[in-house]
């Protein structure tokens, strides 16, 4: 991925969070919830080829 790719995905994912999430969680803690979320969605990716689909 290149740098200028990578930037764009950055900030649309900050202004998703400025969003959503203001004045839910003060703006410095945005980090913590995005991280957590990043990380769940990660292994939601990995563990694909294990679920069962009907």
């Amino acid at each position: 991925m290149n740098p200028k790719v990578h930037n764009q995905i950055v900030s649309f994912i900050w202004s998703v969070a400025d969003d959503v999430l203001r004045d839910v969680f003060v703006r410095g803690k945005y980090r913590d919830i995005i991280l957590s979320f990043t990380v769940l969605r990660r292994l939601d990716v990995l563990l694909v080829p294990t679920k069962i689909c009907p």
